[in-house]
C-alpha cells in the first residue's frame, strides 16, 4: 500500500513509491536507537540520585556533601563512578565486532535480535541489583545489546529506504536515540521525587520497555532486499521482497544494481582485511573520523552528566533533571528538523550549519563559567539561566547536525561486500571514544574546569573544516553507486582511480 509518494532519483533512475509497508518496517527497526538513549540519558540522572549513590557510591555522597573545601568543578570526580557509565561502551565496542559476522553471515534481522534480547536482560539485572558487581553487568549486558543494534539497525534503514529520502528514514535512528533520551530525563525526574529511595530501580528497570518493543518487533521483521540477495540462493525472493519493499513491479533498475553488488561481494572473504585496500581509504577514513567526531563534539558532557553539570553551576537536584528534560526536548526537535530537510540541503550544508553553532555555543559557555563560576558557590540565577539556554543551543547544534549524521553518512557510504565491517568500525570507533570521553570527563572538568568547553569547542571548528574539505555530498546518490562520488572527489579520487585502474590492467 503506496502513502504517495513518487521516488525517481536522478542518478539511478529508480523507481518506487514511500509504502506504508516500509515505513513500519523502519519505525520498528528504529525503535533500537531508544534503547540506546535510554540508557545515555538514564545514567546520569540515577548518578546524580542521592538514594543511588549512599547505596552504590558513598564516597562521592560524602565528597559532594561533606567535603566543603572541595572544587564544584571536582564533586563528582569518580572513576568507579565513571566505570558505571562507561562500562556499557566496553562492551559495546567489543560486542560489535561479533555482531558483523552476524550481520554479514545471516542477515540485519538476527542482530537487531540479539541486540532486544541481551538489552533486556540488561536491563532486569540493573532495576534489581543490590551491590555494584550486579549494576556493572547489568551495564556490560546493556552495552551487548546496543553494540549489536548500533551495527545493524543504521544499515537496515539505509538499505530500506528510498535513495531519494534515506537521509530522513535513516535519521529515524538518531530521533529516536532524542526520543529514548528525552524519555529518560522525564523518568529520572518523576522517580527521583519517590519516597522511600527507590525511585532509581524504577529508571534502570524501565528500560525492559522499548527493549521488549524492539525484541517483539524484530520477530516481525522482514530482512532487507540487500540482505536477501546476499543469503538467499533464490534471488527471485529478493526481487520480491524488493518490490513490496517500493510498491511497484518496475525495479529492474535497483534490482540489476543489487545483483552486481552481490557478485562483487562474494568475492570478498575477508572484509575487515579488503577494506584497507586503498579503493576503500575514503569509506575507511570516514567510518574512523566520523564517529570521533561524534564522541569529541563534547555531547555527552550534556547527554551522560546533564544533572551533575547542572548541579556543578549550582541547580538543585529537581532544578537539574528538569534542565536535563528541557535540553533533551530541544535536542528532539531539532533532529525532527534535520530529518525534513536533509534530503533538500544535503548533508554538507547541515554540517556546517551545526558546526558553527555548537562552537559559539560553547565559547560562550566556557567564558562564562571561567569568568562567573569559582571553585566554591554557584553561578547567579541570571547566569545559569543563560547558560541553560546556551546548552540548548549547543544541544540543538548536535540534534540538527552530528547526532543524525554521524549515523547517516557511514551507514550510506559502504560498498555492499565491506558494508558489514565498514559499520562495525564505526561503531566500535563511537564506542570507544564514547567510552574514553565518559570515564575522562568528570577528571577533566576537575582539572580543566570551565576549559573543558573550549576542548570540546576545539574539536568542533576541526571537524566542521574537515567535513568541508573531506566529505563529497551523498544525497540523491543511490546506495549501491556511492562509490561514484569518491572518483569525482578533488582529493579521493587519487587512491579510488589509481586502484581502479591497476585492476583493470
Amino acid at each position: 500500500m503506496a502513502v504517495g509518494l513518487v521516488v525517481s532519483t536522478e542518478a539511478g533512475k529508480y523507481n518506487g513509491q514511500i509504502t506504508s509497508f516500509v515505513v513500519l518496517s523502519c519505525m520498528v527497526a528504529a525503535t533500537g536507537g531508544i534503547i540506546f538513549g535510554y540508557d545515555i540519558g538514564i545514567s546520569g540522572g540515577v548518578t546524580s540520585m542521592k538514594p543511588f549513590l549512599v547505596k552504590f557510591f558513598p564516597d562521592v555522597y560524602t565528597k559532594r556533601i561533606q567535603d566543603t573545601k572541595i572544587s564544584n568543578y571536582c564533586k563528582f570526580d569518580s572513576q568507579l563512578l565513571t566505570s558505571f557509565t562507561s562500562s556499557l561502551y566496553v562492551a559495546g565496542l567489543i560486542a560489535t565486532f561479533f555482531a558483523s559476522p552476524v550481520t554479514r553471515a545471516f542477515g540485519r534481522k538476527p542482530s537487531i535480535l540479539i541486540g532486544g534480547v541481551a538489552f533486556l536482560a540488561g536491563a532486569a539485572l540493573g532495576g534489581a541489583a543490590y551491590n555494584i558487581y550486579m549494576l556493572i553487568i547489568g551495564r556490560v549486558l546493556l552495552g551487548v545489546g546496543v553494540g549489536f543494534t548500533n551495527q545493524s539497525v543504521p544499515l537496515y534503514l539505509s538499505e530500506m529506504a528510498p535513495s531519494r529520502y534515506r537521509g530522513a528514514f535513516n535519521m529515524g535512528f538518531q530521533l529516536c536515540v532524542g526520543i529514548g533520551v528525552l524519555a529518560a530525563n522525564l523518568l529520572n525526574y518523576g522517580t527521583q521525587k519517590i519516597e522511600g529511595g527507590w525511585g532509581w530501580r524504577i529508571s534502570l528497570a524501565m528500560a525492559a520497555f522499548p527493549a521488549s518493543i524492539l525484541t517483539l518487533g524484530a520477530l516481525f521483521l522482514p530482512e532487507t532486499p540487500n540482505s536477501l540477495i546476499q543469503h538467499d540462493k533464490n534471488p527471485d525472493n529478493a526481487k520480491k521482497m524488493l518490490q513490496k519493499v517500493r510498491g511497484t513491479d518496475d525495479v529492474e533498475a535497483e534490482f540489476d544494481d543489487l545483483v552486481t553488488a552481490n557478485e562483487i561481494s562474494k568475492t570478498i572473504k575477508h572484509p575487515f582485511r579488503n577494506i584497507l585496500r586503498p579503493k576503500y581509504r575514503p569509506q575507511l577514513v570516514m567510518s574512523i573520523f566520523i564517529p570521533f567526531f561524534q564522541q569529541v563534539t563534547g555531547i555527552n558532557v550534556i547527554s551522560f552528566y546533564a544533572p551533575i553539570l547542572f548541579r556543578t553551576i549550582g541547580f538543585g537536584e529537581s532544578a537539574s533533571l528538569m534542565s536535563a528534560v528541557v535540553t533533551g526536548l530541544v535536542g528532539l526537535s531539532m533532529t525532527f528538523i534535520s530529518l525534513l530537510i536533509v534530503d533538500k540541503l544535503g548533508r554538507r550544508t547541515i554540517f556546517t550549519i551545526g558546526g558553527v553553532q555548537m562552537f559559539i555555543s560553547q565559547m560562550l559557555i566556557g567564558s562564562i563559567m571561567a569568568a562567573k563560576l569559582g571553585d566554591h558557590g554557584g553561578l547567579s540565577k541570571g547566569y545559569g539561566l543563560l547558560v541553560l539556554i546556551l546548552i540548548g543551543a549547543y544541544v540543538a547544534g548536535f540534534g540538527l547536525s552530528w547526532g543524525p549524521l554521524g549515523w547517516l553518512i557511514p551507514s550510506e557510504i559502504f560498498q555492499l561486500e565491506i558494508r558489514s565491517a565498514g559499520q562495525s568500525i564505526t561503531v566500535a570507533v563511537g564506542f570507544l571514544f564514547t567510552f574514553i570521553v565518559a570515564q575522562t570527563f568528570l577528571s577533566m572538568l576537575c582539572h580543566l574546569k570551565a576549559g573543558t568547553f573550549f576542548f570540546f569547542g576545539g574539536w568542533v571548528a576541526v571537524m566542521t573544516v574537515f567535513v568541508y574539505l573531506f566529505l563529497p555530498e551523498t544525497k540523491n546518490v543511490p546506495i549501491e553507486k556511492m562509490d561514484r562520488i569518491w572518483k569525482q572527489h578533488w582529493f579521493w579520487k587519487r587512491y579510488v582511480c589509481e586502484e581502479d585502474d591497476n585492476e583493470f590492467i
